[in-house]
């Protein structure tokens, strides 16, 4: 007999990614407090929940999908929450970016109750959670780790299983960190090159022939900002969002990031100039904007 799958937090992210399990035979069980996201489910094929308690009463395998760790917080531990009406034995997967403290305290809490917790937060966007190729970073004992398997496979084609029940969430900051911090000093460096008044295809050219490459200018920049698209895949608040959790991680583990401090101001800026929901790659056009730089764009092919 199949686990019965509960599925909370149909957004952005949740919403393909629980549409994938629902396509592929899982039987699923959803809830979000938004009614049109579940509505949506339902035609997919997967059944409507009351509440987080009734997912968790109703499932074997629990997955969240919630914007913040005040959400993921009270959605699993609260009153009503997933893993008050959990059967022991069950498990709960996280997939959101959250503190890795609150992580570290979901785990303590399921192993109290008998219950197993897996954290396994996504690399990549919401278009690749569209087509089933989103990239997932796994923290989870072995025996946990097989369980859950069979539903990443379903939701992505790419799982990396990175240690213990915490070391997944770790490693999405690590690898935001990166990400993000490069958006910073790309749109620091192309507003140069724009006010130096240097051609753009050249400098891209020389930069991306040197180690001063990276996959945010050389990938996704140019076929987001540097083509005029700068709807979000990733949003500049998000971003903000992650930076925030990636400073006081770092705090709590005793590392200096003075870098992501820096950069962290930067994106509060761009928020405040009501960049907030644009893509990340955004960034640049926020800075030309302030210094009344021309935005850099590629021409035509």
């Amino acid at each position: 007999m199949s686990a019965r799958v509960g599925f909370i937090g149909l957004g952005k992210m949740g919403q393909p990614m629980a549409s994938n399990l629902a396509r592929k035979g899982f039987p699923l069980l959803v809830f979000d407090v938004d009614s049109a996201a579940i509505a949506r489910l339902v035609e997919a094929g997967a059944r409507p929940a009351s509440g987080a308690g009734d997912v968790g009463a109703h499932s074997d395998i629990v997955i969240t999908m919630l914007p913040d760790s005040a959400s993921v917080e009270q959605v699993i531990l609260g009153d009503t929450g997933v893993l008050e009406h959990l059967a022991p034995g069950s498990l709960i997967m996280d997939m959101s970016t959250v503190d890795p403290l609150l992580t570290d305290r979901l785990a303590a809490a399921a192993r109290d109750r008998g219950c197993v917790f897996v954290d396994a937060p996504v690399g990549r966007l919401a278009s690749h959670a569209e087509r089933g190729e989103s990239l997932f970073m796994v923290g989870a004992a072995d025996f946990a780790f097989a369980r859950v398997k069979p539903l990443l496979d379903a939701m992505g084609t790419t799982i990396h299983h990175c240690g213990e029940a915490g070391a997944g969430i770790r490693t999405k900051l690590v690898n935001n960190y990166l990400a993000i911090v490069s958006c910073a000093f790309n749109a620091e460096a192309l507003a140069l090159s724009q006010r130096f008044g240097l051609s753009l295809e050249k400098t891209l050219a020389v930069i991306h022939g040197t180690t001063a490459t990276n996959g945010q200018l050389k990938i996704a920049w140019a076929s987001k900002v540097l083509k005029g698209d700068i709807e979000p895949g990733f949003t500049i608040d998000l971003a903000h969002k992650d930076l925030n959790l990636i400073v006081e991680a770092a705090r709590a583990g005793g590392v200096p990031v003075p870098i992501a401090e820096v950069a962290r101001r930067s994106f509060s800026a761009a928020r405040e100039e009501g960049f907030g929901g644009k893509d990340f790659s955004a960034m640049v056009d926020a800075l030309c904007d302030r210094a009344h730089i021309t935005r850099p764009r590629l021409t035509n092919d």
